[in-house]
């Protein structure tokens, strides 16, 4: 029998190889899965790696409409030729697309995926237009799936679709953690001092770490303020950057650049493939995003055993109990997260209590097959499999 097919739609390549990095092939057992993206050389390699089927597409994350109404065009035509029945797409760029092409194509079933909403840091006419983008996404939808409950809530209040349409997988999470991955006890206190010394760090320094994009609105300028002002007090601690800048979309405050060009203390390693290792060297996250949907980054500390400092927003906050396996401060506060940086370095007896929490709380509820055989029952019901 011939198996229907699935056609997963993301802006870039990078979110279908880091946020369902398994899944697509996982997914191909029982659909045939079409995974779409632009830049076709990076996608290719997703194909192979996932054993699926790709078709290239050009988006970009910017706004360009003459572009995005090119790409509904190029994808409805693609659909038009390839019976397909279910357009699942993420993010912003990809949802208005493939839901706006599928729905003109008559796909039956075109699911979007919330995974945070990039408008809720826009003003003016700019957010009017995000605004706008978004509830065309969804009415062209027929399923939207927040990847946090809280994040739910939120689309709610700001009135984008209606009850019905709205579900959330699980407990949460596009992905889930595979936590056999994600595991501290993979590396060695050898390969642990190996890597500190090569970046230049004690073996009793207290590092703490950043997984994500150098962005403002990943809270960056207040991480590196709040950094400075714990070095003051204690210069037996490190801060380790693991991640790419964006200066194009969201660059970062010239003062904040210049500290981490010039800091012997701040490291910044830039984008690696393998995150895990800088993990296992670490001693708590910090993540200080103004607006997440349901951060990967935070389980992977988790599940690496480390305790995280997040901020109060959806997603985090249902990652993360305060005082039980992290502490939670408000958005864009420089000054309590430093205080909340200092509480980890100073109190011993708390920190050893986050750090004993951290793994099972990420293991006992984001373990990644269960999230995928949620979404498995969600496809197999929309196909009226039982």
């Amino acid at each position: 029998m011939t198996k229907p097919t699935i056609l997963r739609i993301t802006t870039v390549p990078i979110s279908l190889d880091k946020l369902l990095e398994g899944q697509l092939r996982f997914m191909n057992e029982w659909f045939k899965v079409v995974a779409v993206a632009s830049d076709p050389e990076y996608l290719n390699q997703i194909g192979v790696r996932e054993e699926v089927e790709v078709f290239a597409l050009e988006m970009t994350r910017q706004i360009t409409p003459i572009r995005d109404l090119i790409a509904v065009v190029k994808l409805f035509l693609f659909l038009r030729k390839n019976e397909t029945l279910i357009v699942h797409s993420h993010t912003p760029k990809a949802g208005i697309v493939g839901m706006l092409a599928a729905l003109i194509a008559g796909v039956p079933h075109r699911l979007h995926t919330v995974a945070g909403l990039p408008l809720l840091e826009a003003t003016g006419n700019k957010r009017k237009l995000l605004d706008l983008v978004e509830k065309i996404t969804y009415a062209c939808a027929t399923g939207v799936y927040p990847n946090s409950k809280s994040l739910k809530e939120i689309i709610l209040g700001l009135k984008f679709c209606k009850p019905e349409k709205l579900k959330v997988i699980g407990n949460g999470s596009s992905n889930g953690i595979n936590t056999a991955y994600f595991d501290p006890a993979l590396y060695t206190y050898d390969d642990r001092i190996t890597l500190k010394t090569t970046l230049g760090i004690g073996v009793r320094d207290f590092v703490f770490i950043y997984v994500g994009r150098l962005v403002g609105d990943k809270g960056i300028n207040e991480l590196i303020s709040a950094f400075n002002q714990v070095l003051v007090l204690n210069d037996s601690v490190k801060l380790l950057l693991v991640g790419p800048l964006e200066p194009d979309l969201d660059p970062l405050e010239s003062q904040t650049m210049e500290w981490i060009k010039t800091d012997p203390n701040i490291i910044s390693v830039g984008y690696q493939k393998d995150v895990r290792p800088y993990f296992s060297i670490a001693d708590a996250l910090v993540f200080p995003s103004y607006r997440e949907g349901f951060p990967n980054v935070v389980m992977q500390a988790g599940a690496m055993g480390m305790p995280a400092i997040v901020t109060d927003i959806n997603g985090c906050n249902e990652i993360i109990e305060d005082g039980k396996n992290g502490l939670i401060i408000p958005v864009k506060d420089r000054d309590q997260l430093a205080k909340a940086m200092l509480r980890l370095l100073e109190d011993q007896q708390l920190n050893l209590k986050l750090q004993d929490n951290a793994r099972e709380m990420i293991t006992s509820r984001f373990e990644q097959m269960v999230i995928w055989q949620a979404l498995l029952a969600e496809y197999k019901s929309i196909n009226g499999w039982k």
